[in-house]
């Protein structure tokens, strides 16, 4: 704590450590001070987090109306867009006297962009399966090891965690994987191969207008690591995308891209092509999901709320599970699920259409503006409302 944190009573929490908050339950009262169109659009979100929205220029004449609405008895974490905001308030606040207050570090900026790792389970043919949780996004991608060598499965746009990772555990990253064309977020794929000398593997049927070289995902071609013994094997599951893909791993997991999620199912509509791929999703969640045994553990790209964390702050479930509780797997009637994935659907993603085209390679956005691109939540499931 630096001398100046210590005089104003008030100390930084970083995004990891808010991440422990939020995935362990643990009590925490949030003011938000950006405008009411971003806390509206999105917020700092868990099961015991209290957040009220009051924004900067309505505190700048004074900050009563804040400590008017603060519990003296609750950790107070003030967040703003970037930080300078939410430390400007934070510091008056600790000013009055006032303990246990704490600014965002980076504000919903980092938040945004951070990755915690978190162990899913173990490999029968030898190895792990971590997850790797982009909580302030509701992102999720994966990182397989096993002996000496790695895959990463939809790898976020920040791909320095990764690289830390795999050095950390004594792994070379041999392939990248895309599930498919994500539109919510930027793909780092290409730049992690690139990092890592790995091959970058994209569905053939999403990538017919990227600019770039890969490989092509075919069904049933396996990809293999840990000299040969984990096997990650495509299955060719369209809807969301018409080249998303889905991984079986280990016989034990199932990376299901953002076609099926816990609490819901992926929309068709991301592409502008709702009404052509309804069938393609249903056949995918309802005929090939349906005919895969009951214990696969169903590993997402994306979740829609926090609550969707277990106790180990992952996301996961078993698909016979889906099958009795998700709502996007229980239509019996057709019509009842084309009307559910093609009207009255949640706001599309920010900036989609440029993130799409980002992730085509057709333009190449500097770093600020892609972390402009990316603000927001993900909004893949046609229950995120």
């Amino acid at each position: 704590m630096s001398e100046e944190t210590k005089q104003s009573s008030l100390t930084k929490m970083t995004p990891q450590e808010l991440t422990q908050i939020v995935a362990g339950h643990e009590e925490l009262f949030v003011l938000d001070v950006r405008n009411e169109t971003e806390f509206n659009d999105w917020k700092i979100e868990g099961e015991n987090i209290e957040v009220i929205n009051i924004p900067y220029f309505e505190l700048l004449d004074g900050i009563d109306p804040a400590l008017d609405r603060i519990p003296d008895n609750k950790r107070l974490l003030v967040v703003c867009a970037k930080e300078g905001s939410s430390q400007f308030i934070g510091e008056q606040i600790a000013e009055t006297g006032r303990e246990n207050i704490y600014y965002l570090e980076g504000g919903m900026k980092l938040w945004s962009e951070h990755l915690e790792p978190v162990k899913v389970g173990e490999l029968q043919s030898g190895g792990e399966i971590y997850q790797f949780v982009r909580i302030g996004k509701g992102c999720l991608s994966y990182m397989v090891l096993s002996e000496d060598e790695a895959v990463v499965i939809d790898t976020a746009r920040m791909i320095q965690p990764y690289i830390d990772f795999a050095k950390k555990h004594n792994v070379q990253i041999k392939h990248v994987l895309d599930t498919h064309l994500h539109a919510d977020h930027i793909s780092g794929g290409r730049d992690l191969s690139q990092a890592a000398g790995a091959s970058y593997w994209l569905p053939p049927k999403d990538a017919d207008e990227v600019t770039y070289p890969y490989n092509q995902l075919v069904e049933n071609d396996d990809l293999l690591i840990g000299n040969g013994k984990v096997k990650i094997h495509p299955i060719y599951t369209p809807g969301h995308t018409i080249g998303s893909t889905s991984f079986l791993i280990d016989d034990q997991y199932l990376l299901t891209g953002d076609i099926l999620f816990i609490a819901s199912i992926g929309r068709p509509d991301l592409a502008g092509k709702a009404e052509d791929w309804v069938s393609d999703l249903r056949n995918s969640l309802y005929e090939l999901y349906g005919s895969l045994p009951e214990q696969l553990v169903v590993l997402p790209a994306h979740f829609g709320k926090v609550t969707e964390l277990d106790e180990q702050g992952k996301v996961a479930a078993k698909l016979g599970a889906l099958f009795s509780h998700n709502p996007g797997l229980n239509m019996a009637d057709e019509t009842e699920f084309r009307k559910t994935v093609t009207e009255n659907l949640p706001p599309q993603p920010n900036a989609y259409q440029e993130i799409r085209q980002t992730n085509m390679g057709k333009i190449n956005p500097d770093e600020e503006q892609q972390r402009e691109m990316e603000m927001g939540p993900n909004r893949c499931a046609v229950h995120d409302k």
